[in-house]
């Protein structure tokens, strides 16, 4: 068996394990795929999955992970026969299929974080907001360069290992995320019209609810919480045998389920106010919240921080 590191502490476990679910797939894929697929329909259906399948198979993964000690793939050949290896090695392929593009939307946070230390947001409409995000994300150069970018950050804080890299890291991050997440929803709401951006996330339509519909709330649900990725396999051979893999499990889920109904907030009720399409697609986060942080004293700082 490898002698692996653990985590310093639970809350370290669980800022990491949450750093991994919560980020692009509950502030970029979940509030586009929401507006797409009726609002509060494809929620409900979201949450149905996240409870009856993302928790028990989020318990599983840690705990091969943590019996086994090893990575992906040896965590499988360790606690079963050598073919069963395979699985792990699926998950580590899926997680780099899942990388080529989500490295490639990285980088367009990278970018909108240049963006407003130029200022570049002040003053400019959502039909600004929209073109300017259209030329950006066509251009040859530029979105190559900040996913290039962000590959390399990502590098960097990774050499630095579990505890120094990973968990220092997301124990520093994550609150800062909450706080900046929860400051964009209150303004959201207190914009004109943002009743009906409401009433889209929370009045449901149960006549939307389609095949399709389940379909897409069961694959955000797995995608959001990094279910068959290997992630959780190898964060959980790094957890300490005497933590309770349940409750860190519901804890985790917990954080990301609000972390995407925070998201939500801050968008759809802005989306309405300013008339948008709720089901413009994956645009969506970049045209609504640089108008949002438009609307906000110090907007600009805020959207420094947030894009970053």
């Amino acid at each position: 068996m490898e002698n692996r590191g653990n985590f310093a502490t639970k809350l370290g476990i669980i800022a990491a394990v949450a750093g991994s679910a919560v980020g692009l797939g509950n502030i970029w894929r979940f509030p586009y795929l929401l507006g797409q697929n009726g609002g509060a329909a494809f929620f409900l259906v979201y949450l149905l999955c996240v409870v009856l399948m993302g928790i028990p198979v989020m318990m599983a993964e840690m705990s091969i992970g943590r019996m086994g000690r090893r990575n992906a793939s040896g965590a499988f050949k360790a606690l079963g026969r050598p073919k069963w290896s395979l699985l792990g090695k699926m998950g580590v392929l899926c997680a780099f299929l899942i990388l080529g593009f989500y490295y490639v939307v990285a980088g367009w946070t990278l970018e909108y974080t240049f963006q407003a230390i130029k200022f570049d947001f002040i003053g400019q409409t959502p039909g600004d907001l929209a073109d300017s995000f259209a030329a950006f994300s066509t251009h040859n150069i530029r979105p190559i360069v900040t996913a290039v970018a962000f590959m390399i950050i990502t590098c960097l804080v990774v050499s630095f290992g579990v505890k120094k890299g990973i968990e220092n890291s997301s124990r520093m991050l994550m609150p800062i995320l909450f706080i900046f997440i929860i400051v964009l929803a209150i303004r959201s709401v207190t914009l004109p019209g943002a009743m009906e951006g409401l009433k889209f996330l929370f009045k449901p339509d149960f006549g939307k609810i389609t095949a399709d519909v389940v379909l897409s709330a069961m694959g955000q649900a797995f995608f959001s919480l990094s279910i068959g990725m290997g992630c959780l396999l190898t964060y959980g051979s790094y957890v300490k045998k005497d933590v309770n893999l349940e409750n860190t499990s519901l804890q985790v889920v917990g954080v990301d389920t609000l972390v995407a109904v925070l998201a939500a907030i801050a968008i759809f009720p802005a989306v309405f106010s300013m008339g948008l399409d709720p089901g413009q697609g994956p645009q969506l986060v970049f045209v609504t919240l640089p108008h949002v942080f438009n609307q906000m004293p110090g907007g600009s700082i805020f959207a420094i921080i947030f894009f970053l």
